[in-house]
This record gives structure tokens, C-alpha cells and sequence, in this order.
């Protein structure tokens, strides 16, 4: 399925400063609009870069004001999402050594508390260790999480949205990760755009590792969706940022869109 997506940024600052950005999906072109003008000017000093998870990421300067920013790309996604239930867990010593990093607590998904082991153990009950699990814990936070606007920010993390009871999509995907990890299975936040979304707006869910692929889980959702497109995947939150500012801004508002379209193209 190929999908015409974009967002569209209307930011506000009170000095000239550097950000960093990750707007621009792992895969496909990209068309960029700054002001209703194609393309940065020279005064932006923009500059892309790839960062040590693959994520394609974007450094400009903002100049004081408002300033309207709108990348669009189009974007080859899978129709359905894989899944695999008999994928099995693998054994820490075997798995390569590109996912370990993604066994270990991290600033929003403190794995490693004694807490979080046991609720994993009462969450997957005798699910088959493997792809059985990490879909025990994704429907377990379906159900037992209520999806409310409101109850966390910046700062929140995995046991204190199990504390609440309630999160959105960031989360959520903190909870998913932080309960693989207590049982040895390497898991990473994943953030995009996902197609048809109600409300629309930038989203988020996790990925474990399972057998020798990485599978998406996505506990906002009852059942598995495809139609993802993939901005930036890292440990938590704190690696997949989608604006990060060296001085104060504003985000006045954010609009996403992906529109199914044959014939679209970016250049």
C-alpha cells in the first residue's frame, strides 16, 4: 500500500536557536515546505544526518517568529501487520549483538525493578515464552490501561503509568517494552504515522524480538494494523524525539495526514 503522508509544524520561538528534528521517514522520498516555500533557505542551515539507530534525523535553525514547517514523503507500507505466533524467544547468549542493547532498562522503561519482573510473570500467565508473550502483554495493557489524555507528560514513565492505569500511545509503548525486557525479550519504541488513525497524530507502539525478526505490537489497538509508516525507532522515547530545541519554542500545533495515492511521488 502506498501512502501519501506528511505533518505539518507550526512552531514559535522567542530567539534564533539550533533544533533537531526526526520528521522524515526511514523510507521513501521526501518533499520539504518551509512557509508555504519549497525547500530551506540558506539561513536555516540545514543539514541530515543518521544517528546510531538508523533514524534519519534533521538539523536547522529556527528563526525568531513563527515558523511553518511541513515535510511530506510517500511511503511503500505493509497492507496487514506480520504476525507469528509460534516465533519463539531466543536465548540471551544467542541473540545478535545488535539487539542487547534493547535487554536493558532505560529512562522510561525501568525493566529492572523487582516489580516489573513479577507483573510480567502474572501478565503472560503460561503463554509459550516467544511471540505468545509479547502478545499476552500487549492485549493485557489493551485492556487494563485506559487510554486518557492528560495523565502523563514528559516525564512519565513505565511503572508510573502501570501506577495510574492510564497513558497514551507513548505509554503504552513503555509499558509493552518495559515488561519484555523483565523477561529477556529485547523490545524498542517505535514511532510514525499510522494510516486511518481517529484522532490522526503522531503515534507510537513497540517491537520485540522474537525468533530473528522484529514484530510490532501496537496496544492502543485491538487488533493488528498495518499501514505503518516508520519515523525512528530507539530504546524509549528519549531516542526518537520528533523536535528537540536548544532554546524555548512553542509548538502552536501539529497536523498529520497519510492519504493512500498511486501516483504520488516526492521529490
Amino acid at each position: 500500500m502506498r501512502l501519501l503522508a506528511g505533518c505539518e509544524l507550526s512552531i514559535e520561538t522567542e530567539a534564533s536557536g539550533a533544533v533537531q528534528a526526526m520528521l522524515r521517514p526511514r523510507s521513501g522520498g521526501v518533499r520539504w515546505r518551509v512557509n508555504d516555500r519549497d525547500g530551506f533557505e540558506p539561513v536555516h542551515a540545514f543539514a541530515e544526518y543518521t544517528d546510531g539507530f538508523g533514524n534519519r534525523c534533521q538539523r536547522f535553525t529556527l528563526p525568531e517568529g513563527l515558523t511553518r514547517l511541513q515535510v511530506q514523503s510517500v511511503v511503500d507500507t505493509a497492507p496487514d501487520l506480520p504476525v507469528a505466533p509460534m516465533a519463539p524467544a531466543n536465548d540471551p547468549a544467542a541473540l545478535p549483538a545488535e539487539t542487547l542493547q534493547f535487554l536493558l532498562p532505560s529512562r522510561y522503561c525501568p525493566s529492572d525493578r523487582a516489580p516489573m519482573w513479577q507483573r510480567a510473570l502474572s501478565v503472560v500467565g503460561d503463554a509459550t515464552p516467544g511471540y505468545a508473550q509479547a502478545e499476552a502483554i500487549r492485549a493485557w495493557i489493551h485492556t487494563h490501561l485506559a487510554y486518557r489524555y492528560g495523565t502523563s507528560d514528559s516525564s512519565t514513565d513505565a511503572q508510573q503509568t502501570l501506577e495510574q492505569g492510564a497513558g497514551v500511545c507513548r505509554d503504552f509503548a513503555h509499558v509493552g517494552i518495559t515488561l519484555c525486557r523483565a523477561l529477556d525479550i529485547p523490545a524498542r519504541m517505535v514511532v510514525g504515522w499510522l494510516h486511518d488513525l481517529k484522532p490522526m497524530d503522531l503515534h507510537a507502539w513497540f517491537e520485540a524480538y522474537l525468533g530473528d525478526t522484529w514484530y510490532a505490537f501496537d496496544a492502543t489497538q485491538a487488533a493488528p494494523r498495518g499501514g505503518r509508516v516508520v519515523i525512528a525507532h530507539g530504546r524509549d522515547a528519549a531516542d526518537v524525539a520528533f523536535l528537540t530545541s536548544y532554546r524555548p519554542l512553542r509548538t502552536l500545533s501539529i497536523r498529520v495526514w497519510t492519504d493512500i495515492d498511486g501516483d504520488a511521488h516526492a521529490d
